[in-house]
């Protein structure tokens, strides 16, 4: 059961990629579309593995677990891009987030910065400021989350009416490795050539976000999504022990185990929806990446100025938007591969403004970022694509 799991979470990931290399810098204004046309991986039905950012191969674009089936480039469309997945999403009979009957989505971002393990003011006051204005523009038809107004569940239709609560800093200590870090992931996976000191598995995820939860006496239901930010230098993995199989799924490593960015979930115990965003890999010697640099695109843009903040916006917005189509991963929104809004679109950014090394694909109350597109069923109906920047 365990390495039939891991294996679909292989393939089911917020997608890390392979960096593509000699991308021509330049002023204008570009289309980023994968190098490749990749083969959906099979369809798994394993609802543990769905709702993760997948990891993406460096070099082809392509998922740890995709080959790539072409050399051709996929049509463009100032419109609309190409999915990546098998759609349509076919609804499974479950709840979503964000309703009338539930209110409001509310966003609880968790900064997770023990000792040892410090957070950069800018790297969290850019994510805080993202999902602020993500919030402060609901209702809007002018961003990727103005595509969840499709989507519906048991408890009635989604709404794009989101709402930011306060950010909570985390300074408990991390508990002892739930994961083993393997010795040659201690160095050589961020671009400054450092690796992992730490390894926590989803169940430690998991007690943290509920620990926080409770010790603020928040609410857990369908309005609220805690999204735990972790540090650097901490890796995370799905199942305790060992990182050397592909039994076990990890962030980037040097292992079989490499696999995702992020991924969202519901605890089955106390039901709090909660997504775990693990501190941004990209230019990685690993040859993976979380990053702008993946399919074609070659460079990191970061129109913030902080690469690790632009760079982990776009999985937090894919997580946040899978949770609210897909909250239990189970009964929500996904095709026949598994792949929910997210993964059709995801390392999919459209077109760009601006300039090589801070260029842009969305403009949320008034600030500049760039993440994936976002499916619409709508649009594959009429054109046959569904990726869209807004609807």
């Amino acid at each position: 059961m365990v390495a039939a799991l891991a294996a679909l979470a292989t393939a089911l990931l917020t997608g890390a990629t392979m960096n593509a290399t000699g991308a021509a810098a330049s002023d204008t204004t570009t289309a980023s579309q994968p190098t490749a046309a990749c083969s959906a991986p099979a369809a798994t039905g394993s609802a543990r593995s769905r709702g993760m950012t997948r990891a993406v191969s460096a070099s082809t674009g392509c998922a740890t677990s995709a080959r790539s089936s072409s050399t051709a480039t996929p049509p463009t469309s100032t419109a609309s891009d190409p999915a990546v997945g098998a759609p349509p999403l076919l609804f499974h009979g479950g709840p979503v987030m964000g309703t009338k009957q539930t209110g409001p989505l509310f966003m609880t971002p968790i900064f997770w910065a023990p000792a040892g393990h410090p957070m950069d003011a800018s790297y969290t006051s850019i994510i805080r400021r993202y999902l602020g204005d993500v919030a402060a523009d609901s209702g809007k038809h002018t961003n990727v989350y103005s595509t969840l107004n499709e989507y519906y569940g048991t408890n009635g239709a989604i709404r794009y009416k989101m709402k930011l609560t306060k950010a909570v800093l985390d300074t408990a200590p991390l508990p002892a490795d739930g994961c083993t870090v393997a010795a040659n992931d201690t160095s050589n996976i961020y671009a400054d050539l450092s690796g992992y000191d730490a390894c926590l598995d989803d169940s430690q995820v998991i007690a943290e976000t509920n620990r926080v939860v409770a010790s603020k006496d928040l609410p857990v239901d369908y309005g609220h999504i805690y999204v735990m930010f972790l540090p650097k230098h901490v890796e995370s993995c799905f199942f305790a022990g060992s990182t050397l199989t592909s039994a076990n799924a990890c962030t980037i490593n040097h292992q079989p185990s490499a696999a995702y960015c992020a991924y969202h979930n519901q605890d089955t115990g106390q039901g709090t929806v909660y997504a775990n965003m693990p501190f941004p890999v990209y230019l990685s010697p690993v040859g993976y990446t979380c990053g702008s640099n993946a399919r074609g695109h070659g460079i990191i843009e970061s129109p913030n100025g902080n690469p690790d903040a632009d760079t982990e916006i776009s999985p937090t917005s894919h997580e946040i938007m899978e949770a609210a189509t897909d909250p239990d991963t189970v009964t929500g929104w996904y095709d026949s591969n598994g792949y929910e809004n997210g993964d059709e679109c995801a390392y999919v950014y459209g077109t760009m403004s601006g300039t090589a090394g801070s260029r842009y694909n969305q403009v949320i109350h008034g600030h500049q970022y760039l993440t994936q597109e976002e499916f619409s069923n709508r649009d594959f109906a009429l054109t046959g694509r569904g990726c869209l920047p807004y609807e």
